[in-house]
């Protein structure tokens, strides 16, 4: 090994030796992430006479009751609730609506609203 690659290592091993870890990284703590329940294939429709709203309650939720709000334009028509578990999570609620209208239906589980579903007949 020549005397110059030698003396050229020796002063630049000092500038090496800083190139490295000073502390070990942490590993963060596993997060338990706890989703709301989510309302999905939700549709509001006229059946006839009646407004037919069909819901279903996905994910992990304590039993409870689904609640629908109906309203015809910002009036409210009326209240209706299922008590949904694990083995029940599809609701089905119907309401008496004879004329058309600017209708609304507000889903809330637990006491939160997860969805609104509009059916407009007429204009608002």
């Amino acid at each position: 090994m020549s005397p110059r690659l030698l003396l050229s290592v020796l002063l630049l091993a000092p500038a090496l030796a800083g190139c490295r870890y000073n502390f070990v990284p942490l590993i963060p703590p596993q997060v338990e992430v706890e989703l709301p329940a989510r309302v999905t294939d939700a549709s509001l429709r006229r059946a006839g006479q009646e407004l037919e709203l069909r819901a279903r309650v996905e994910g992990r939720f304590e039993p409870g009751y689904l609640e629908v709000v109906w309203f015809d334009g910002p009036r409210e028509l009326g209240r209706d609730s299922v008590y949904l578990d694990a083995a029940q999570r599809e609701a089905r609620f119907t309401l008496a609506a004879p004329a058309q209208g600017a209708y609304r239906a507000a889903l809330s589980f637990s006491g939160t609203v997860l969805r609104q579903l509009e059916l407009y007949e007429v204009r608002p």
